[in-house]
């Protein structure tokens, strides 16, 4: 069985997992460790192993073939 979009969570929950998400990105730049984050945000370390891969890390002043697009964050922007 398909799970509509979201999962079957609430508009709220999708929310709060989005907020989830962003705080573990901003602990990425930090440079935070995967155990660390999982422990203090309350997830599981594979979800912060998938989000860690999913996350868009492209160094200031280095641009791909694709010129100055920036990575796509539409991952992370979900409520």
């Amino acid at each position: 069985m398909r799970y509509a979009e979201g999962g079957g969570l609430t508009a709220e929950r999708r929310a709060f997992r989005s907020q989830v998400r962003l705080e573990a990105g901003g602990r990425f730049a930090a440079g935070e460790r995967t155990a660390v984050i999982a422990k203090e945000l309350r997830v599981s370390e594979r979800s912060v192993e998938r989000w860690r891969r999913a996350w868009p890390c492209v160094p200031l002043g280095r641009r791909g073939r694709r010129g100055s697009r920036m990575p796509n964050l539409q991952y992370w922007r979900k409520s």
